[in-house]
């Protein structure tokens, strides 16, 4: 029994498959994530103006200001470290749920949660410095385009230049800055997704490959609607992660010390809709980012590569 164990888990084929998954499903939705970061990040003016009006709006100004190219601003270093960044979530929740299950083969919710939550704690190693070069690209046209708007100039930032400015100015925690926020953020999001996410996946009708895993549309699915679910619930965690992480403000807008100083300011100024801000762009991000990378990493690539048998 012992010896049997360790031969149901492959890791390594696991984290090619979570890789692969991650670099798909984020050149799909890059755009959706750039006006998501956007319309989270922009806050209402002296006068009651705001840039971006909605998702349409802030994807026509975007497209119209910086062309096609402009969409996938900032999405070189996210592809680069969505690879780790997936294959950590992916293969590590399945390591946890691997090791939590019982001896009787049962793997209680509570052990679910646990597992999902202990992925999430591994993968912020990759995804806060991820998300705050991200960040910084994603929302340097915003910014350059309330500059122009009052007769000033600013020049966008390259990946480099922002990672130069970070080390120099506060080593190489400087790349970890919103890490509590990160954190709390994608805890709390992978102890609420995966589970809900195995519980519709076994819905679904089983594969013909004797794998006894659910067929790919059952696993698109119920990333789709996992995914959906979980990332309205989390929403306002993101709006706090992702204005925390902004290093350059626009002219007039807050600067924020933490969590709570954040939340309270924004609550203060812009009542509880705030946190919802770019909520339906997050929830079009975050649905099909992980019901591709679900799809794909169900299909068995890195089993493949290894020679070992699906």
């Amino acid at each position: 029994m012992t010896n049997e164990a360790p031969r149901k888990f492959q890791i390594l084929p696991k984290i090619i498959n979570g890789g692969i998954g991650g670099i798909v499903g984020v050149t799909c939705v890059f755009p959706l994530d750039l006006v998501k970061t956007r319309l989270q990040n922009q806050q209402i003016g002296p006068d009651g103006e705001m840039m971006y009006k909605n998702i349409i709006d802030a994807f026509r100004k975007t497209y119209k200001a910086e062309g096609f190219f402009g969409m996938y601003r900032g999405s070189a270093v996210n592809i680069i470290l969505i690879t780790p960044e997936k294959a950590v979530k992916l293969a590590a929740n399945d390591y946890f749920r691997f090791r939590l299950t019982t001896a009787d083969g049962r793997l209680p919710l509570i052990n679910q949660m646990f597992a999902g939550a202990l992925a999430g704690v591994f993968q912020i190693i990759v995804t806060t410095p991820m998300e705050l070069l991200k960040i910084q690209m994603q929302d340097a046209g915003r910014i350059a385009a309330q500059a122009r708007a009052k007769g000033q100039l600013v020049e966008l930032p390259s990946t480099t230049s922002v990672i130069q400015k970070l080390l120099q100015e506060r080593g190489i925690l400087g790349l970890y800055r919103g890490l509590e926020a990160t954190a709390l953020r994608d805890v709390t999001f992978s102890a609420l997704y995966f589970p809900l996410f195995a519980a519709l996946n076994a819905l679904g009708p089983r594969r013909d490959d004797g794998s006894g895993e659910a067929v790919l549309w059952c696993s698109f699915l119920a990333g789709l609607t996992a995914g959906s679910a979980t990332a309205c619930i989390v929403t306002p965690l993101d709006v706090i992660k992702t204005r925390l992480q902004l290093i350059n403000k626009g002219m007039g807008e807050e600067e924020f010390s933490g969590i709570m100083d954040c939340a309270v300011k924004t609550f203060e100024t812009e009542g509880v809709r705030a946190f919802f801000k770019g909520g339906l762009c997050r929830v079009m991000v975050i649905a099909p980012l992980f019901a591709i990378a679900q799809m794909v990493y169900f299909l068995g690539i890195g089993e493949r590569i290894c020679g070992i048998k699906h």
